[in-house]
């Protein structure tokens, strides 16, 4: 699709040169060996199209581990690999990923081990951005940076980046980055209307160190989507077996707040969806939102968000009167 870079914005990483998309697309659920091969070929495309370049990984997506990647590398062989210069392609290691004791954390050893491991699945030569995908308290953070600043040293990785991390490890490890020669490219934490914990500090400390903010779980988990106005639907993920949100999550209090703020959603011309995106991307220093998705129509959808990102002040103040921060 020729026009397909008319109607994304694109927002630089923090003081970096390099922009992404203010909507990437995440391959956490709906890509792994369980789901529909075709079905993820056709949320692929159709993302790409709609000006969404960035793809996001990790080593364990799946299910099982590792099979999001390499579906990708089926992806990337059947429709994307000619395009491979206008991808931003990540992926990230810190989670368990394999039995023993280095097949998980932020030993050198095993960040190194898997980002080999990643390009196989994806037969790729290098990610433009490779992930420590959480905080680990027994590794000294000079070996997980260092780490990380050898991936791009040795040209597998174009530029490195953290998840999950406060504020002030955050702030080490951007400190140590940049002694290094490599600055830190990006942080990747959960943000939603519903789950505000980078307000507090996180956001200011992206900002001093120059450091981009992308966001997963904006819906909170798809709570922040019209699935759940009429109660709790058996294929979603609250009433499916994904563990990450369960049916009792989805309290009534909770739907009272669904619905009320997707009565603002409304008034603003957007989808609850949309508008919860839009609040993500109001911040100044969001370089971009991960979302998920199950069919095609979603990501379109959360494209259409960026038709509308400005806030008015009583908009705002009601979104926190709903769910305060």
């Amino acid at each position: 699709m020729s026009n397909r870079y008319d109607h994304m914005q694109y927002r630089r990483s923090g003081r970096s040169g390099l922009k992404l998309p203010a909507i990437s697309l995440g391959l956490w659920h709906n890509f792994g060996g369980i789901n529909s091969f075709e079905n993820a070929r056709s949320m692929s495309r159709t993302a790409f199209d709609l000006g969404v370049t960035h793809f996001d990984l990790a080593n364990n997506y799946g299910p099982p581990a590792g099979s999001a990647e390499e579906n990708f590398g089926r992806i990337l062989d059947h429709d994307l690999r000619a395009f491979r210069d206008e991808l931003v392609i990540s992926t990230k290691a810190g989670y368990h990923m394999w039995n023993g004791p280095y097949g998980d954390h932020g030993s050198r050893k095993y960040l190194l081990s898997s980002l080999d491991q990643s390009l196989k699945r994806m037969k790729l030569d290098y990610v433009d951005i490779f992930y420590h995908h959480r905080p680990d308290n027994e590794t000294p953070l000079e070996e997980t940076m260092t780490a990380l600043d050898s991936t791009v040293r040795s040209g597998k990785a174009l530029y490195v980046a953290i998840s999950n991390y406060p504020a002030e490890k955050t702030a080490e490890a951007a400190r140590i980055l940049r002694e290094l020669g490599t600055p830190c490219l990006i942080h990747q934490p959960s943000y939603s209307i519903f789950n505000r914990w980078i307000e507090k500090d996180l956001l200011a400390t992206l900002e001093t160190e120059g450091v981009g903010c992308i966001v997963f779980s904006p819906l909170a988990q798809g709570m922040l989507s019209d699935k759940y106005l009429g109660g709790v639907p058996a294929d979603s993920r609250a009433g499916g077996p994904s563990g990450f949100l369960n049916a009792n999550s989805i309290t009534e209090e909770k739907l009272a707040k669904i619905r009320a703020l997707n009565e603002i959603a409304q008034q603003r011309g957007q989808s609850l969806a949309q508008m919860a995106l839009s609040w993500c991307l109001r911040h100044q220093g969001m370089t971009s939102v991960l979302i998920g998705a199950s069919k095609p129509a979603q990501i379109a959808d959360s494209v259409g968000c960026l038709s509308n990102l400005e806030f008015s002040a009583e908009e705002l103040a009601a979104i926190d009167e709903i769910a305060p921060a």
